[in-house]
């Protein structure tokens, strides 16, 4: 096991992964740009280095700067958390080169998984349903000929996408310049990569998604699957475990493909298999994610297990330790992501308590929320025996958490896990207007 960890990362994520390496008696590295000098999270670890100035491309962006503190701090291991570098083959490779270990899957499967046209030809071998759709396309005219043979409507997605970013609806040939334009621009200065893709746009749905663990000795489990289907403008803002949509038995079939794939593709560490369910209840294939996902937690209160402790344990080499038998999905759980609606100074913060309340987050008193960074200021989850119990603990809870001095979304969450759509489970993608 390692004894010390690099954390390449900032904001509530840091402080999460720094709370379990403390659990684990693991010493834990942060760094930080000159806008996060006073975070919580360089506050909480062991020791800390400042690697470049406020913008992201200067400082958690900066693969040399992050290599070097790892290097200097004594080091053996850095998890990137998500974003920034989490999905970053060469970033990898130069942990690798350095003797370092990167917490995730290792470069070669980053690279072979990172391009979602190529991933989806080998999901398709294992048997899961996919989203008919290209591998990248070179250009509008391109792209117009596949729109042609898969009809409108169609989704134009980014090739090393994640987050929303780099995807345009299209519904007619009329708007494929002006779309393919921006999706390549978008995709270039949010991942370095303008490629893009076509896939046939299936609507209405649901987004479902499956957290999955395996090791490097072929042992893979699934920790059941999350809703996240109240998106706006490809951006989750609440997620349930389990979905009211998904019945006992397609969920039990779902996990053994599921299980099934990541072994057929020699995946190791944490991932997330993307779906969406149409109204007839068949499950198609998106993308994968690599990586620890934002929800995360939301799945840890249903099922106990620690995703970011199995991150470091599965890195280190160690074997998953139960078996798919051992995962109880019994009660609900769901997650509010509490977001900035500008920036400000923290004056005062309430956070809800309770049994099964939990609010990870990097907010302290005096916290200046700047325009660098993702507007994420935590997560807040609740944990119950039903999900009626859930919602109204919720409710309670995003009645408690008061956040003074920064404008929030908790009055809109606060609405919408009053809605009956929501209350109901009868939601969809349409929830917030998309279309």
């Amino acid at each position: 096991m390692f004894s010390k960890i690099l954390i390449a990362n900032r904001g509530e994520i840091a402080v999460r992964i720094i709370r379990a390496c403390k659990e684990m008696g693991i010493a834990a590295v942060a760094v930080y740009s000159e806008a996060d000098k006073n975070a919580l999270h360089v506050a909480l670890a062991d020791q800390s280095y400042c690697i470049g100035g406020p913008e992201a491309s200067e400082s958690y962006l900066n693969e040399d700067q992050i290599i070097s503190a790892a290097v200097l701090s004594g080091a053996q291991a850095i998890h990137p958390g998500y974003g920034f570098l989490s999905e970053n083959a060469h970033f990898a490779r130069a942990c690798r080169r350095n003797g370092l270990v990167f917490i995730g899957p290792d470069p070669e499967s980053m690279e072979r998984l990172s391009d979602k046209a190529v991933l989806k030809e080998l999901i398709r071998n294992t048997g899961l349903s996919v989203i008919p759709g290209t591998k990248a396309v070179t250009s509008a005219a391109e792209a117009k000929r596949a729109a042609g043979r898969l009809g409108y409507p169609v989704m134009l997605k980014a090739c090393a996408g994640g987050g929303g970013r780099g995807i345009r609806l299209i519904r007619s040939e009329e708007e494929l310049d002006d779309a393919y334009r921006q999706a390549t621009g978008e995709a270039v200065s949010a991942f370095g990569d303008g490629s893009v893709y076509l896939e046939k746009y299936i609507f209405p749905a649901r987004h479902i998604e499956l957290q999955m663990l395996a090791d490097e000795y072929g042992n893979a489990v699934c920790l059941g699957e999350r809703d996240c289907s109240l998106q706006r403008r490809n951006q989750k803002l609440l997620e349930e475990t389990p979905s009211p949509a998904v019945s006992d038995e397609q969920r039990r079939k779902m996990t053994e493909l599921a299980a099934d794939a990541v072994r057929k593709i020699g995946y190791v560490g944490a991932g997330t298999l993307e779906f969406l369910l149409d109204q007839e209840g068949r499950f198609w294939f998106m993308e994968m994610n690599v990586r620890l996902q934002v929800e995360h937690c939301v799945t840890e209160m249903l099922t106990g297990f620690d995703l970011v402790k199995w991150q470091i344990r599965i890195a280190a080499g160690i074997p998953l330790g139960f078996a798919q038998n051992d995962v109880r999905l019994q009660g609900s759980a769901i997650e509010c992501r509490i977001n900035a609606g500008g920036c400000g100074t923290l004056k005062m913060l309430h956070v809800p308590g309770g049994p099964s309340v939990r609010f990870d987050t990097c907010l302290v008193a005096g916290t200046v929320i700047t325009p660098y960074y993702d507007s994420l200021l935590g997560k807040l989850v609740v944990y119950a025996k039903t999900r009626e119990e859930t919602l109204r603990k919720m409710r309670a809870a995003l009645c408690e958490l008061v956040i003074d001095g920064i404008p929030t979304n908790i009055e809109e969450q606060l609405r919408i896990v009053e809605d009956d759509r929501l209350t109901s489970g009868n939601y969809d993608l349409t929830f917030m207007g998309n279309r």
